[in-house]
């Protein structure tokens, strides 16, 4: 289960040992974390752990990270590399647009 407020995404699990839901925000490098007993409990701390970590950002004079600029930056191998670049050329498409293509692809199929 995932929240979203001001563009921040909590991640949520429930603690059976501590009967409590525990989140996390998940889109920065920061540990910011949050936990009720309520769904809307959960929901209130997890806006006020958003807006007490930007409030403490602006204290500490510092820029918040951000929650998601759209890009990503990894890693494979030099063969997959030359592989989909070739692909790409064949097809008269950049690599980032046959990449999106896959990360889409993946995300549809596994949709719930």
């Amino acid at each position: 289960m995932s929240m979203e407020y001001k563009g921040y995404i909590g991640s949520v699990e429930y603690s059976d040992e501590d009967e409590v839901l525990c989140g996390k925000v998940i889109n920065i490098d920061a540990l910011v974390s949050f936990e009720a007993t309520t769904v809307k409990g959960l929901k209130k701390a997890f806006h006020d752990a958003v807006n007490d970590y930007l409030s403490f950002c602006k204290r500490q004079n510092r820029k918040p990270d951000r929650p998601l600029s759209g890009r990503i930056t990894f890693r494979m191998g030099p063969e997959i590399h030359k592989q989909v670049l070739i692909l790409a050329a064949r097809e008269g498409k950049s690599l980032n647009a046959v990449v999106k293509e896959s990360v889409e692809t993946y995300l549809t199929a596994h949709e719930d």
